[in-house]
């Protein structure tokens, strides 16, 4: 089989943290491109899932996660005391949540 160089343009900074990242697990550059053009030509189609970032501005959320939003931050900051229970095991959860016993 023989190769055909082909070129790809990256923003630096995306090439560097990609090539740390793939170094981590063993990948050169070339061989996540190979890997990923491998993938495709089986799948027949692209080898991972696209998303874009969600759009949270225009989410609007009801008053009571609002409220329970805030006090988590708050719990977490310290600013308030931490009202959060604990539990051992799953059994003691659902009796907290439903009453069985």
């Amino acid at each position: 089989m023989t190769t055909t160089a082909s070129t790809i343009r990256l923003d630096s900074d995306l090439r560097k943290e990609l090539n740390k990242k793939l170094d981590e697990v063993g990948l050169t550059l070339n061989g996540y491109f190979t890997l990923a053009a491998k993938q495709f030509l089986i799948q027949g189609k692209v080898p991972f899932e696209i998303k874009s970032k969600p759009d949270i501005e225009n989410i609007t959320l009801n008053e009571k996660t609002r409220k329970a939003i805030i006090r988590a931050y708050a719990e977490e900051e310290g600013v308030i005391p931490n009202t959060a229970r604990e539990f051992d095991n799953a059994q003691d959860i659902m009796e907290d949540l439903f009453g069985d016993k």
